[in-house]
C-alpha cells in the first residue's frame, strides 16, 4: 500500500469557468485562466492558461483560443481534456520522469446533469486520472472557510464563479436545499461591453470588461471607499477609429443592476424553500459569499440590504472552494460521504 501511495499523485481540482485552480501537497501550485489554443491546421495545442489567455482576442485565422467551460460545465470536450492534462503537467513544471497514477477530486456545480457530470469524468479519466471523486461546489466551498459541514446547524454559501451562482444551504454533512443560476461573472462582463458599446458607442473585447469589473465593478452605485475612474480603450463604432473613454463605477453598478437582481432572486427563493430550523440558525450565522463575486464592491452590503441578514465575505473567497476540495482530498476517509465516486 505504501508504494501504491508512493505512485499515486493526488491533486484537487477546481475546474471553473474562468479559472483553473489545483492543490497538490496542501499548496495552490496552479491558478490559470481555463483557456486553450489550437493551432487550426494542426490541431495541436499551442499554449494553456496565462499564455492562451494573452492571445485571446488577438489571433490570426491559424490560431483560436477556446474555453472549455461554458456556465459551469465542459461544453467542449476535447478541450477540457487537453486542458486537465496540461494543468496537472504544471504541477510538477512539465518534469516528470515517471507519470504516476492520480487521484483527483473535482469539484462540480451544484445544480449539475448526469450527463454533464459524466463529461467531466470522462475528461478526467482521459487526462489520466486512475481515481474521480466529485465533490458539490457549494460544499467545498464550506469547507474551504471553515464550517463545521457536519454539525447540526445550517450554513448558506453563496459561491459567485465565473458561469455559475451556487446558493445552497448546508446541514448534516449534506445540501438541504440549492439554487444554481447560470448568471455570474461571464454574464457581468458581458452587461459591461453591452452598456459601454450602448452608451459610449465603443467596443470593447472580453478580456477589456473584465479588466473594468476588476478595477471600477461595483454592485452599490454609492460606495464608502470609491474606486478613481476607469481609463478604457475601445474601437469607435461611428468612426472605426480606436478611442478612449474614462467609465466611473456609478455607471458599471447601473449596468450590473439586472444580472445582481437575478442573483438576489434565487437567494430569496433559497430562503423561501428553507425548512423553519435552519432558517433559524441562519438568522444567527448569516450567509456567506465566496468566489470571485464575492469580491465585487458593495455586493455583501447590497444582499444584507435585500435578505437583512448578516453577510460575510470569506477571506480569499476565489480560492476557498479549492481549498476545501484540497482538505475533502486530505481527508478522504472522513469525506468520502461528500464525494461521488
Amino acid at each position: 500500500m505504501g508504494l501504491f501511495n508512493w505512485f499515486t499523485q493526488e491533486v484537487a481540482i477546481d475546474l471553473g469557468t474562468a479559472n483553473t485552480l489545483i492543490i497538490h501537497n496542501d499548496k495552490v501550485v496552479v491558478d490559470e485562466p481555463s483557456i486553450v489554443a489550437f493551432d487550426r491546421t494542426t490541431n495541436k495545442v499551442i499554449a494553456i492558461g496565462r499564455s492562451a489567455m494573452q492571445m485571446e482576442g488577438k489571433t490570426h485565422d491559424n490560431i483560436k483560443t477556446v474555453r472549455p467551460l461554458r456556465d459551469g460545465v465542459i461544453a467542449d470536450f476535447t478541450a477540457a481534456e487537453h486542458l486537465i492534462r496540461g494543468m496537472v503537467k504544471l504541477v510538477n513544471n512539465g518534469k516528470s520522469w515517471f507519470f504516476p497514477s492520480l487521484r483527483m477530486v473535482v469539484c462540480i456545480p451544484s445544480g449539475i446533469t448526469e450527463v454533464e457530470k459524466r463529461a467531466v469524468r470522462d475528461s478526467a479519466e482521459i487526462a489520466g486520472a486512475k481515481e474521480v471523486y466529485l465533490i458539490h461546489e457549494p460544499m467545498a466551498a464550506a469547507v474551504g472557510i471553515g464550517i463545521d459541514v457536519e454539525e447540526p446547524m445550517g450554513n448558506m454559501i453563496i459561491d459567485i464563479g465565473g458561469g455559475t451562482t451556487e446558493i445552497a444551504v448546508i446541514a448534516l454533512s449534506g445540501i438541504v436545499c440549492d439554487q444554481s443560476i447560470r448568471v455570474a461573472g461571464d454574464n457581468f462582463d458581458s452587461d459591461i461591453v453591452q452598456y459601454i458599446r450602448r452608451q459610449h458607442n465603443i467596443m470593447i473585447g472580453d478580456r477589456t470588461a473584465e479588466k473594468i469589473k476588476i478595477e471600477v465593478g461595483a454592485a452599490l452605485p454609492e460606495l464608502h471607499e470609491p474606486p478613481a475612474d476607469f481609463a478604457v480603450q475601445g474601437r469607435d463604432l461611428m468612426t472605426g477609429i480606436p478611442k478612449q473613454i474614462t467609465v466611473s463605477y456609478t455607471e458599471i453598478a447601473h449596468c450590473l443592476d439586472k444580472s445582481i437582481s437575478k442573483i438576489e432572486e434565487a437567494i430569496l427563493k433559497a430562503l423561501e424553500i428553507t425548512p423553519p430550523e435552519l432558517s433559524a440558525d441562519i438568522y444567527q450565522t448569516g450567509i456567506y459569499l465566496t468566489g470571485g463575486g464575492a469580491l465585487l464592491r458593495g455586493l455583501d452590503r447590497r444582499i444584507q440590504a435585500k435578505t437583512k441578514l448578516p453577510v460575510h465575505v470569506a477571506e480569499d473567497p476565489l480560492r476557498a472552494v479549492v481549498r476545501g476540495t484540497g482538505i475533502a482530498l486530505k481527508n478522504i476517509g472522513r469525506f468520502k460521504f461528500l464525494m461521488q465516486s
